[in-house]
């Protein structure tokens, strides 16, 4: 295939990867915890970026106040350990409810761990106010009723892979995410997701700008390609 060709092909690949990527960051950016993913790029043919892999940017998103005792938001590097039909998962999103169970659980139906009991979901009294301590811990009625657990991957990069939009488990099914030590959990807060809409506006249409000049550069290629066809075949 014509140099030109190959060389336009993988620039469209490239962009349709950075497009999806894209569409799915302002997709999530009003969801809670979501975090934003990025690309590295490299050099096709030390001329053309085109997108290696991507990554997760795990930094911290906005915390806004909502009042709702029941909205718990993480300041600082941690996780909320979660119990799910596969087994622990980690999430930043804190948009809790009170399950038909009485236990403290997502709008999946994942519940809290409770770290003082060898991660047993945390039972509530629904009927009763639920204060949370900056330390994870669950009390009703001046009583402790558990501790959230809260999980911290020395490096999430490494250690994490996204399960939906909000969720994360370990890459290594094997093991374990040690306790978060500089992680403050807040009640009545949410954290917001980290997508900065504004730059992925301005990419988006950047990325689809360099699409269509790829797709020109084809069609290009292309007609130059059937008119030397065209001249070849011309008796001399």
């Amino acid at each position: 295939m014509d140099q030109l060709l190959i060389t336009a092909a993988s620039g469209m690949k490239a962009r349709m990867d950075s497009l999806d990527m894209l569409a799915n960051n302002m997709a999530n950016s009003g969801t809670a915890g979501f975090k934003t993913d990025r690309e590295f790029y490299n050099l096709y043919e030390q001329s053309l970026p085109v997108v290696e892999r991507q990554y997760t940017d795990y930094s911290q998103g906005q915390l806004l106040p909502t009042g709702n005792p029941l909205n718990v938001a993480l300041n600082g590097k941690g996780f909320f350990a979660l119990n799910s039909p596969s087994g622990v998962v980690y999430s930043r999103a804190g948009n809790f409810n009170v399950s038909t169970a009485n236990q403290l659980e997502t709008a999946e139906g994942y519940t809290l761990r409770n770290v003082l009991d060898n991660g047993k979901p945390i039972a509530v009294d629904p009927t009763q106010a639920i204060d949370i301590a900056k330390d994870g811990t669950v009390r009703q009625g001046g009583q402790d009723l558990g501790q959230i657990e809260i999980a911290q991957p020395a490096s999430p990069a490494d250690a994490l892979k996204k399960l939906g939009s909000t969720y994360f488990a370990l890459v290594d099914k094997n093991g374990a995410a040690p306790a978060a030590t500089d992680t403050e959990v807040l009640q009545g807060q949410i954290e917001q997701s980290n997508v900065p809409v504004s730059d992925s506006a301005v990419k988006l249409v950047s990325v689809m700008r360099q699409f269509e000049m790829m797709q020109k550069a084809i069609n290009l290629g292309t007609e130059m390609n059937k008119q030397a066809i065209s001249e070849v075949a011309k008796p001399s």
